[in-house]
């Protein structure tokens, strides 16, 4: 017998290591979203009770692929019969989408994408969805995102994005979309949306939306090597090279965000002799790679601000009029929000902290980053800097109530401490 603090210890690692790949695996043989997100939660059930008399596997990733599979498989056949016995019910001609349940599918050689959870990825990803659905579907499903930490990603209540979800399943249902992985000509079409989930699943990795730790490493580690497998899958693409550049360059200071109390440290403040010089040599040749030959695109773009800030001997010493020439690009072909707050921060080294304050206080009448807690956060620092600090205490307090992630918590509250002593 294995003590159940173990078993749930061993179940807990397993969803958060090994979900995707297991309903990727499911959801090829379900060939319904729903059926196979159903199924793998029944496997993960029953690991609680057959590890703890049976004892844990070696493999709990494949234990659980095959229980869920087996679910998938019974349900079908159930299905498949439940037809067989209603001869009045016009059944569809089999097409070549659908696969054999007695056959479990598995990656053939042949296969344009040879990694699991980038082919369920693809499969998401389908035109007939709107992005944001796309989005939203494949981080929950795929990545193992949770709801709650989705709709902090797109600035929207917890209950708006689960309907939003329930909506893009019912239309997957309801307009046939065949779960398949698209044909060789029908994955430019999807690369977009595929790109911006790789981005976003890196996003809520590098800052956890929620939680005690300010990185989860899973979440990092896993859109570093899609990124990586999707470059290799389509090695022309300046903007899939972009990506990897802005994710490599991105996560090579992960080892200086906290300090050795587990604090937040601003990046004027992290040691840059410890961050990861061979990603960010790595990045440097994708960026170089992706600014030639045209007009580059959000992704190349990002890279090559991140790599600025990234290359500078210290933050005071940073290209600040560079990084905002490069944030009036990125704003000409991707004009976001996000983008035109993050750049203010740049005007701020450059024309002065009230300058940008303008500019906040710009984008706090436009009202799409109402619950983005950083617009607050960093009102916060321009005021304090202006020497504003009653303004500067109840923007900190409002990117405290907007705020999830414990570290970055602490983080406002000893600065909005500060200020009070002071």
């Amino acid at each position: 017998m294995t003590s159940p603090a173990d078993v749930e210890t061993a179940v807990a690692d397993a969803h958060r290591q090994g979900w995707a790949l297991v309903l990727a695996a499911t959801a090829r043989v379900a060939r319904d979203l729903d059926l196979a997100e159903e199924c793998v939660q029944e496997a993960y059930a029953a690991a609680l009770a057959s590890w703890a008399s049976d004892g844990i596997p070696n493999n709990p990733a494949a234990w659980l692929t095959i229980a869920a599979k087996r679910r998938a498989m019974d349900a079908v056949r159930r299905e498949q019969t439940f037809r067989s016995k209603l001869p009045l019910l016009v059944v569809p001609e089999e097409t070549k989408d659908e696969v054999a349940v007695d056959e479990p599918a598995s990656v053939e050689p042949g296969d344009l994408v040879p990694d699991e959870r980038l082919r369920l990825i693809f499969m998401c990803c389908h035109p007939a969805l709107a992005q944001e659905a796309q989005l939203a579907l494949t981080l929950r499903l795929v990545c193992g995102v949770t709801t709650a930490d989705i709709a902090r990603a797109f600035l929207v209540s917890e209950p708006t994005m689960a309907a939003r979800m329930t909506r893009a399943k019912k239309k997957i249902s309801a307009a046939r979309i065949p779960f398949r992985l698209p044909g060789a000509a029908e994955l430019p079409d999807r690369l977009r949306a595929v790109l911006g989930v790789i981005h976003l699943l890196f996003t809520a990795g590098h800052t956890a939306p929620s939680g005690a730790s300010l990185v989860r490493t899973d979440l990092v580690d896993q859109s570093l090597r899609l990124a990586r497998v999707l470059r290799e899958l389509m090695p022309d693409e300046r903007e899939v090279r972009g990506l990897l550049a802005q994710l490599l360059v991105t996560d090579a200071r992960r080892a200086t965000r906290v300090d050795a109390d587990g604090r937040l440290l601003r990046l004027e403040d992290q040691d840059r002799s410890l961050w990861d010089r061979s990603a960010m040599a790595e990045a440097h040749d994708l960026i170089v790679d992706g600014l030639r030959g045209g007009r580059p695109g959000r992704y190349v773009l990002q890279a090559a601000i991140a790599s600025l800030y990234a290359e500078a001997p210290s933050y005071h010493h940073t290209d600040w009029p560079q990084i905002v020439t490069l944030y009036d690009e990125l704003l000409s072909v991707w004009p976001s929000p996000v983008v035109a707050l993050n750049r203010t921060v740049a005007v701020s080294m450059v024309a002065g902290p009230e300058q940008a304050l303008k500019q906040v206080a710009a984008l706090e009448k436009d009202g799409r980053l109402t619950r983005y807690q950083y617009l607050p956060a960093i009102k916060a620092d321009l005021l304090q800097r202006l020497g504003r600090s009653e303004d500067a205490s109840i923007a900190y307090c409002q990117a405290l109530e907007l705020t999830g992630n414990d570290t970055e918590r602490a983080f406002l509250a000893e600065r909005l401490a500060g200020l009070h002593r002071a």
